[in-house]
């Protein structure tokens, strides 16, 4: 399979930004939000993202993941960041 495509998409939030890929990261029309850590076990990238610091909470539907930041983090360390986690999981 072709390596993982990942595209950032900043969004009108500040603290929120879109990671869409270039496969389903969610099967069917369910979308899933994930608030914390817990909320994410079982869930192979969601569980990953957590472990980022300055990540606060996920909604994933279709082919892509809205990342919430805390409002201390920088978008330019948790992107590469983010990217990594998502390509390396999704593989």
């Amino acid at each position: 399979m072709p390596r993982v495509q990942v595209r950032y998409q900043p969004t009108p939030n500040p603290n929120a930004g879109k990671f869409t890929v270039d496969r389903p990261v969610i099967e069917g029309k369910a979308s899933r939000t994930f608030h914390s850590a817990a909320d994410a076990t079982g869930h192979p990238v969601a569980t990953r993202l957590f472990e980022i610091d300055g990540v606060a909470n996920l909604f994933m539907v279709d082919d892509f993941i809205t990342v919430t930041k805390t409002a201390s983090a920088d978008w330019s360390e948790l992107v590469p960041r983010i990217t990594v986690v998502i390509e390396q999981t999704m593989e």
